[in-house]
């Protein structure tokens, strides 16, 4: 059995798109792999070392600059017991760092890195500055690079990655397949689920309910820093009525959520690709989204792809274009149904986490 250790800035309960992959991965490649993993303990709160489904959680304390650090001396320390067969990098970030570290004192050791940023790259680069050096290392050090999308990839190469492989994040598809006839009604309710930052555009939607007629509903799902400006927003533009704050929502009890809406929309700033999207196209929700980042992967628009639309895209930083991207929906029912078929297809075929777990078995873990 091959022993993996993992370097996550975060992880369980503190629940991303990035840390729901681990999870998925690693139960599904628990027969033949072991896995530990190193991440930042938070809170007080949070065990320094407990057993979370399929991984062996470690927690170092400390500040975030000092993460890297102690992260790499934890990981020496466990590998003089464990000797790993692989350390896994979630995201060219800080677990990237303590990766680095840890592969140039330990240079025989492979090196997986997983790219599964959402922020925008400019971003990224910007908050690096002085440590651009040490920060393309992560990537020309690697010995294998996996993106979620091929816009990662695209940055990968840029910075001297060997041949970066696109392995997208997925979803359980039966966990999320609504098997009940939904009942028609004249409201209809439009659900998102994000952080609420600024890179996932929820003011963006929230001003295009002022373009929709009143028996449009809002969920937002989610918390994050701008929860509260954006409350105050709802509130000067009096949607209180129209539009509800949901919460930070348990990833088990989301289908419900999904299953009782009715389009799924996200008009994001930047994304590396989104793994709500295709959680949304699994619960048979059609999708609105924005051209950008990860996202032209899985989204394919009738303008483009005539027969095989999976759901339409509004323009970036605009209101008005996402609610005329809901008023075609509803004005289209056979347009409707016919994106909801296609994206539940391609959910099924390309999307599915046991269909990318053994992507990452066959084509990363047992080539190292």
């Amino acid at each position: 059995m091959k022993k993996i250790l993992i370097f996550s800035y975060a992880y369980e309960p503190l629940i991303g798109g990035a840390e729901i992959a681990v999870k998925e991965l690693t139960e599904r490649l628990s027969t033949g792999f072991s896995f530990d993993m190193i991440t930042r303990r938070f809170s007080r709160a949070h065990q320094r070392a407990e057993k979370i489904g399929a991984v062996s959680v470690h927690r170092v304390g400390g500040g975030k600059f000092l993460f890297p650090f102690l992260a790499a001396l934890k990981a020496i320390a466990l590998h003089r017991k464990d000797k790993y067969d692989c350390v896994w990098a979630i995201m060219a970030n800080r677990a990237g760092f303590a990766a680095l570290f840890f592969k140039i004192l330990h240079p025989r050791v492979p090196f997986v890195l997983t790219l599964q940023e959402g922020d925008p790259i400019p971003d990224i680069m910007r908050k690096v500055g002085l440590l651009y050096p040490f920060f393309k290392m992560i990537f020309t050090r690697a010995n294998a690079v996996t993106a979620i999308s091929t816009y990662l990839a695209e940055w990968a190469r840029k910075m001297g990655a060997r041949t970066p492989l696109v392995v997208p994040n997925g979803v359980d598809s039966k966990k999320f397949q609504d098997t009940n006839s939904k009942t028609q009604t004249k409201e209809k309710t439009i659900i998102t689920v994000s952080r609420l930052v600024e890179k996932n555009g929820v003011v963006d939607l929230i001003e295009a309910m002022r373009y929709l007629p009143t028996h449009f509903k809002l969920l937002i799902v989610g918390s994050g820093h701008l929860e509260e400006s954006l409350k105050l927003r709802v509130k000067s533009e009096e949607l209180e009525n129209r539009i509800t704050f949901v919460g930070e929502v348990p990833n088990i009890e989301l289908p419900q959520y999904l299953w009782t809406s009715d389009i799924f929309i996200r008009p994001s700033l930047s994304e590396g690709m989104g793994i709500s999207f295709i959680e949304a196209m699994a619960a048979g929700l059609p999708v609105i989204a924005t051209p950008v980042g990860g996202i032209p992967d899985f989204l394919k628009d009738p303008s483009t792809e005539s027969g095989q639309a999976t759901g339409l895209f509004c323009k970036v930083n605009n209101p008005k274009s996402i609610a005329e991207a809901v008023l075609l929906l509803d004005d289209q029912p056979a347009l409707r149904e016919a994106i909801i078929d296609a994206a539940l297809r391609m959910v099924k075929e390309k999307y599915d986490w046991d269909i990318i777990a053994k992507k990452m078995r066959e084509e990363i873990f047992n080539q190292l």
